[in-house]
């Protein structure tokens, strides 16, 4: 067995940093919307994580409800309560650096999760790209290369970009497929995503397959196609919510669904918050979560945002 001899100044060395060593004792979670099911398990996974690391760590989230000066004060606050970590979901990825900043110049390191954010120490998200490829190469294959396609788009943060560029890559590649229309927004709701696939329904006698760039769209474009009674037309999304396991199960429209894992990104960002603190940094200051295709074959095994970790 390989034996490694340290020296006395090395031990010393040693033994003054771990006690110098800053312990994780509060964490400030500012996110887009308690009510949201996404963020609930990102709240749960940074608390699971913290937990880990100080069973005595205290995690306070709180949903911004995509009031950006709402935001602003909740970062503030965490500032003034001394919170030792910060991880917020950004409801603007540019206009929060200010804020981002102010917490960094206390020593506080900021972690974008889910959406990038200007001067965050580390942006932990999912491998949008690579989601909407999956989502839209399940279009092509099960539609044989050929066939009208809508790719119907959503607020234009980076997220839904990457999503709707990796879907158009998949589709590239097959000559056979048309893309109708990619430049409707819906909002990224399930209201919004009715009102925009029945403008699609109405204005195209020959729809294929729909891309959607969540799951909220997907829902609502799925009861668009039920009420107009447009029964071969498949619909294929990014998010793995719970709504969505539901409708794999049931007899909708919807096929599939690349999924996220808002518990992983929060106990990974809790995780390098805690070693950030101690000066240790990642070798990548960006990190990207692959997705996985949960359809209707494999949603069974699917576990999903509120399984037990």
């Amino acid at each position: 067995m390989k034996k490694v001899l340290m020296s006395a100044v090395a031990i010393v060395a040693l033994m003054t940093a771990q006690a110098s060593a800053k312990e994780l004792k509060s964490i400030g979670l500012s996110l887009g919307s308690m009510g949201n099911p996404f963020f609930v398990a990102m709240a749960k996974g940074a608390a699971a994580s913290a937990q880990k690391i100080n069973p005595n760590a205290k995690v306070t989230a709180l949903g911004f409800d995509y009031d950006l000066n709402k935001q602003f004060t909740q970062i503030d606050n965490f500032i003034a309560s001394g919170v030792d970590l910060i991880l917020l979901n950004p409801g603007d990825p540019v206009a929060l650096e200010p804020a981002i900043k102010r917490a960094q110049a206390a020593g506080i390191p900021v972690i974008a999760v889910d959406t990038a954010a200007k001067g965050a120490d580390i942006v932990i998200t999912t491998d949008n790209t690579q989601a909407g490829e999956i989502s839209c190469q399940y279009i092509v294959d099960k539609l044989g290369g050929k066939g009208d396609v809508i790719i119907e788009n959503g607020p234009q943060v980076s997220s839904v970009r990457e999503r709707v560029a990796g879907c158009k890559k998949a589709l590239s590649n097959a000559p056979g497929i048309k893309i109708l229309s990619s430049d409707q927004d819906a909002k990224g709701s399930r209201d919004q995503g009715l009102n925009v696939m029945q403008g699609y329904l109405t204005r195209f006698p020959k729809i294929d397959a729909v891309f959607t760039i969540n799951d909220p769209q997907a829902i609502g474009s799925d009861l668009a196609v039920k009420q107009l009674h447009r029964d071969q037309i498949m619909i294929t999304s990014v998010d793995g919510a719970p709504d969505i396991e539901v409708a794999l199960k049931a007899n909708t429209h919807i096929h599939a669904s690349a999924s996220q894992d808002p518990y992983a990104i929060a106990q990974l960002a809790v995780k390098l918050g805690s070693e950030l603190l101690n000066g240790n940094k990642p070798e990548q200051n960006v990190i990207l979560i692959p997705s996985k295709l949960v359809t209707r074959d494999n949603v069974a095994e699917y576990k999903g945002w509120q399984a037990e970790r």
